[in-house]
């Protein structure tokens, strides 16, 4: 369990969060195997979860355009941990993947377990977005 809540704890999203609340956030993640090609979120649905990609690659397109390919320790979807909205890319495996998927609803009632981690969780995907608004032509909404 160690490993795993160092691996939770090595995440920009959790890297802030003490010890017992990486373990309350393992409580709430599942694991995922899918294979190359899978859609892992459309851009427009509803999004329900976040994924943290543990092995494999993923291609992140909007509008059509190659944003980013994610790879180990990167994250996906995590707006929809936030405020359940639409998704703003399409995410697609390029290689067979091991995923940790976060439900939307059990990070909501995590969040309100643990106050001090939601701080910590909006700092982070703050900080995330004004990175991806530099080096994007146009404004992220």
């Amino acid at each position: 369990m160690d490993a795993y809540l160092e691996r939770l704890g090595a995440l920009s999203m959790f890297a802030e969060c003490s010890t017992k609340e990486l373990r309350d956030v393992a409580r709430i993640v599942d694991e995922l195997n899918v294979e190359e090609g899978r859609v892992l979120m459309s851009q427009g649905d509803a999004g329900q979860e976040a994924f943290v990609i543990e092995e494999g690659t993923a291609d992140v397109v909007r509008n059509g355009e190659l944003l980013a390919t994610v790879g180990p320790g990167q994250y996906v979807g995590e707006l929809a941990l936030i405020d359940a909205g639409p998704r703003s890319a399409t995410v697609t495996a390029t290689s067979p993947m091991r995923l940790l998927v976060i439900g939307t609803r059990e990070f909501s009632t995590l969040l309100d377990e643990v106050p001090g981690l939601a701080r910590r969780v909006l700092v982070s995907t703050t900080r995330r977005l004004r990175a991806a608004n530099e080096g994007a032509h146009q404004p992220i909404h």
